[in-house]
């Protein structure tokens, strides 16, 4: 029998509330301890929420981006090294710094440490993580998508030649997370689709990318019968007011839905807009248990987003029993399977086909039946994070065969 293993997991940002990095986090380590792994957690701010078993090391930052004071200009008594003047430079000229500020702490903090046997870095590809695999232990790095697609249609979305700039700049350390990337032998990706996207945007041989699909929580997401249903209630997870997302799409259509089916309002949960129209109200702070039974009271749930690596949102909908409309952006059609068998598609960044579908499900509850029992059981079939963590612990134990010399390196 294999011995447990110790486990470094590197992420930037770790909480749960700020999108599906922090869910990942969570859900992985919680995984990996209940199959008896020693699992240590390094995050900067905001924090991540890990379960009894996990170790949480805080690697904090100056914490520029935090709410209600982003690009906050802190106090010169904050500064306590070159790594934090750096960070607050790269911001003062547009760029993120995170990524990269993160990774040097990290290295610093595992630097001479010798009770690691690999080191698991969340999309953090920072310089920092390529001084941890020469000096700490293999590195194993999972990538959820690129993040030049966020890139692409950010600047496409930006008005004006000055703010399209501005955007680029912001996603300077883009071109680091590619050099990095292309120097870890070992790369996770959460669905097929991604693997071929990852190999051509960070020019990685395809050999080198293992998919390895997330999990949905099914003790928290599941169907909860004794919760009625709200008539005409829309549910859909905006973690990041961002183009990408695609909510403006979705807030347009229900709009235009309104007018054929007055009862009929969006709930998003995320951060509210000053200018939500009527039928569209916000929801942000809830706990998992909170939105699965938003879920529970929901006749339709939308994935709205122009592009996703996996898509969590879409796999609790569907492990919760209500019937979902998505796009075919990236890969959703992977997560939901083809069109009508566990969920309606349609075309990324259109209104009127969002509309149509969300009129389907509204009119029709045979087929609302239909989609939820298939998307609860295609959920229950293919999305298990303990599914998610065996596969990643055969990664984790082939990068430390490779490093030993045991087994060819990819």
């Amino acid at each position: 029998m294999d011995r447990p293993l110790r486990v470094a997991l590197l992420t930037y940002r770790g909480t749960p509330h700020s999108g599906g990095q922090g869910v990942y986090t969570r859900q992985l380590s919680r995984a990996l301890a209940r199959l008896g792994h020693s699992v240590e957690v390094l995050s900067g701010q905001p924090y991540p929420e890990v379960d009894e078993g996990v170790r949480l090391t805080e690697v904090p930052s100056l914490d520029l981006y935090r709410q209600p004071d982003p690009f906050r200009v802190p106090r010169r008594s904050e500064f306590r090294d070159a790594v934090d003047v750096l960070e607050f430079a790269v911001m003062c000229t547009a760029g993120y710094p995170e990524p990269l500020t993160f990774s040097l702490r990290a290295w610093r903090a595992l630097r001479g440490r010798r009770d690691i046997d690999v080191v698991h870095d969340n999309q953090c590809l920072g310089y920092g993580v390529l001084g941890i695999a020469r000096s700490v232990a293999p590195v194993v790095a999972t990538i959820h998508h690129p993040i030049t697609v966020d890139r692409r249609i950010n600047v496409a979305d930006a008005p004006g030649r000055w703010r399209r700039l501005s955007v680029r700049r912001w996603y300077h350390f883009a071109a680091m997370q590619a050099r990095v990337a292309r120097r870890i032998p070992r790369i996770l990706v959460p669905s097929e689709a991604m693997r071929g996207d990852v190999a051509r945007a960070f020019r990685i041989p395809p050999r080198r990318i293992t998919a390895t699909p997330l999990g949905v929580d099914t003790d928290v997401f599941r169907p909860l019968p004794h919760v009625p249903r709200v008539a005409g209630r829309i549910v859909t997870t905006a973690s990041a007011d961002i183009p990408l997302k695609g909510l403006d799409f979705l807030i347009t259509a229900v709009t235009r839905l309104r007018s054929t089916h007055p009862h009929a309002h969006l709930v998003v949960i995320g951060r509210a807009r000053e200018d939500a129209p009527d039928g569209v109200q916000f929801r942000s702070g809830l706990t998992a248990e909170e939105i699965a039974e938003l879920y529970a009271q929901a006749h339709a749930a939308v994935v709205p987003s122009l592009y996703e690596g996996f898509s969590l949102p879409a796999v609790e909908a569907m492990a919760s029993g209500v019937p979902l409309v998505a796009t075919r952006g990236g890969a959703l059609p992977d997560v939901v399977g083809a069109d009508g068998e566990a969920g309606l598609l349609v075309e990324p960044g259109d209104p009127e086909a969002l509309r149509a579908a969300l009129a389907r499900l509204l009119d029709d509850a045979p087929l609302r039946e239909r989609l939820a029992a298939c998307g609860r059981r295609r959920a229950l079939e293919r999305f298990t994070w303990e599914a998610t963590a065996r596969a990643t612990e055969a990664e984790y134990r082939a990068a430390i065969a490779a490093r030993s010399g045991r087994l060819p390196a990819r």
